[in-house]
């Protein structure tokens, strides 16, 4: 559980900063966060990879926990994001959800929880997807992961994701990719989404 919690909070949760001065050597992605960008957020994403320096993420503990996707729904008006996360843990799914806060600001977006900030966000329209990036001035401790609106990944987006990975001084042997075929939350998912539509209908059935 507590593996699982460090890689919530680490890379799943997503508490960023999107122009953060750390992310000064990464000259790659969108560098404007605004509404639009906040709306096109609002979807389903699929982890495909990570890279890590941090000891008790690498490796084995990664690949037991990497077959994970989530959704996430932004709230403007309450400047809220809803996540929701299934993750695959042996031949079993694990559902969580999560509401944490954002604010933007000069163009940069941070979602905290306690006030807190974990990680950065890199967008990258172009391909459909994302990076994250925690922890960026420990070189003891440094995480990217990188999320995508697709289960598979392009060679140019690999190439994208393994360029950031050496811009933040991290190699590319670090890089763990997700092996999809272990997804176990088809099920779970189906199940979740039937009872978010049972849950938009009763308002409506009471106001009937």
């Amino acid at each position: 559980m507590a593996l699982h919690m460090a890689l919530v909070m680490l890379s799943l949760l997503l508490l960023l900063e999107a122009q953060n001065p750390e992310l000064a050597n990464i000259t790659i992605g969108d560098p404007i966060i605004n509404n639009e960008t906040l709306s096109w957020l609002s979807d389903k994403w699929f982890l495909i990879g990570a890279a890590s320096q941090n000891p008790e993420l690498q490796q084995q503990s990664i690949q037991e926990k990497l077959t994970v996707f989530l959704y996430l729904t932004p709230n403007l008006i309450k400047d809220k994001m809803e996540i929701q996360e299934y993750q695959t843990l042996g031949d079993q799914c694990e559902y969580y959800t999560n509401h944490l806060g954002f604010q933007k600001e000069n163009g940069a977006l941070s979602l905290y929880e306690g006030g807190k900030s974990f990680a950065h966000l890199i967008v990258l329209k172009k391909h459909g997807a994302i990076i994250l990036a925690f922890n960026l001035k420990d070189e003891k401790k440094r995480v990217l992961t990188l999320w995508a609106k697709k289960p598979d990944i392009t060679l140019e987006l690999r190439e994208v994701f393994q360029k950031a990975v050496k811009h933040v001084g991290m190699d590319e042997s670090e890089i763990i990719f997700v092996d999809r075929k272990k997804d176990r939350c088809g099920q779970q998912e189906k199940k979740q989404l039937e009872l978010g539509k049972e849950t938009k209908k009763d308002p409506e059935e009471g106001q009937a």
